[in-house]
C-alpha cells in the first residue's frame, strides 16, 4: 500500500497527467476532412498521439463549431485546439483579414511571405484571449462557384453570393452582387433552399463540400490565398507537462510544414476532381478582372483605415 503522505504529494501530478491524457481532448475544424484544414487537424492529432499526448480530430463543425467562435470555444474549454478561417476573426482584430485582402497575393510564395510577416501579430492578437497560435494553413486561391457561368461584370449584378469575410462582402457588393458573409457550414442548406446563387471559396473547400451538386461552374478569380490558423487553449496547455508542451510545439511545426508542402500541386488535383464531376472551369476575363479590382480598391482603403498597426505589415509586404 502507498503511504498516505506519499499519495497526497503525488495527487497534483496525477491529476495533471489525467487531464492531459483525457480521451475527450479534441482539435476541431468546421471544414471537411478532405479539405486542407481538415487534413491539418487530422495530421496534428496523429502527430500528438504518436508523441504520447492523445487528441482526437473532429471535422465538419462538431457541436456546431464555427471559425468565428474559435476564441470563445477555447475559452469555454470545449476543445483543446481549433482550426479557424482567419477572415472569420476580423471582428477580433483587423490583422486577421490581411491574408484575404483581394488581389494582394498571387502565388504560394506570396502567401508564405505575407504569413511570415504577419505571424507575430496573429499570436499577439489571441494571447489576451487565452489562446496560443499553433500552425498556419494556406488555402488554394479563391474563386467563384456559381449556378450559371460568371465571366463578365454584368454576371455579378444581383448575384446572391456567399463570402467568407467582411472584405469580400464589400468587394462583391461594390461590383453589384448581393453578398453576405456565411460560415461554410451554413452554405449547403442555403444552396438546397435556392437562396444562394454563388459561393466565394477555393476549389479545395468547394470540392470537399461537393458544391458541384448545386453550382456546376467555377471561375478562377485568383482573388486571394487566404489562411486558416490553428490555436490551442492556454488552459489546456497549462495542464501539460514540459515534455508534453514540447510535443505540442513539435507536432505544430510538423503540421505547418506538411500544410505548406501539401498546397503544392493542390490546384491541379482540385481541377481534376472538379472536371471529374462535370464542373465547368472558367478563366477570369479582362473585363471581369478590371471590375473586381476596381471594386477591391475601396475595400482595401476601408480596411487600412481601421487596421492600426496591421498597416505596417501590409507596407512591409509591399516594399
Amino acid at each position: 500500500m502507498i503511504p498516505t503522505r506519499r499519495l497526497l504529494l503525488a495527487l497534483p501530478a496525477l491529476a495533471t497527467a489525467a487531464r492531459a491524457q483525457a480521451p475527450g481532448a479534441r482539435v476541431a475544424t468546421e471544414y471537411p476532412a478532405t479539405s486542407i484544414p481538415g487534413e491539418g487537424v487530422l495530421h496534428f492529432a496523429a502527430a500528438m498521439t504518436a508523441r504520447g499526448v492523445p487528441i482526437t480530430a473532429a471535422t465538419d463543425g462538431p457541436d456546431g463549431y464555427r471559425s468565428a467562435a474559435a476564441l470563445d470555444v477555447l475559452a469555454a474549454t470545449r476543445f483543446a485546439a481549433v482550426d479557424a478561417f482567419a477572415g472569420a476573426l476580423g471582428g477580433v482584430n483587423p490583422v486577421f483579414l490581411l491574408s484575404s485582402l483581394p488581389f494582394l497575393t498571387a502565388s504560394h510564395a506570396d502567401a508564405a511571405r505575407l504569413k511570415d510577416l504577419a505571424r507575430p501579430a496573429y499570436a499577439a492578437a489571441v494571447a489576451p484571449r487565452g489562446a496560443e497560435l499553433l500552425w498556419t494553413t494556406p488555402w488554394p486561391p479563391s474563386g467563384l462557384w456559381s449556378r450559371r457561368p460568371v465571366t463578365a461584370p454584368e454576371d455579378l449584378r444581383g448575384l446572391r453570393v456567399r463570402t467568407y469575410d467582411a472584405t469580400g462582402t464589400e468587394v462583391l457588393r461594390a461590383a453589384g452582387a448581393e453578398a453576405e458573409v456565411l460560415s461554410f457550414a451554413e452554405v449547403e442548406a442555403r444552396l438546397a433552399a435556392g437562396t444562394l446563387d454563388a459561393v466565394l471559396s477555393s476549389g479545395d473547400g468547394g470540392a470537399g463540400r461537393r458544391l458541384w451538386r448545386w453550382l456546376p461552374n467555377f471561375t478562377e478569380l485568383n482573388y486571394a490565398w487566404p489562411l486558416s490558423l490553428a490555436f490551442a487553449s492556454q488552459a489546456w496547455l497549462a495542464t501539460l507537462t514540459d515534455a508534453q508542451k514540447q510535443a505540442v510545439r513539435d507536432a505544430s511545426a510538423e503540421t505547418e510544414a506538411r500544410q505548406w508542402q501539401a498546397i503544392v500541386g493542390r490546384l491541379d488535383a482540385n481541377r481534376r476532381t472538379m472536371r471529374e464531376n462535370q464542373v465547368a472551369i472558367h478563366e477570369m476575363t479582362a473585363p471581369l478582372q478590371a471590375a473586381l479590382r476596381n471594386a477591391a480598391s475601396g475595400a482595401i482603403e476601408a480596411w487600412s483605415a481601421r487596421a492600426g498597426e496591421a498597416r505596417n505589415i501590409l507596407a512591409a509586404y509591399r516594399a
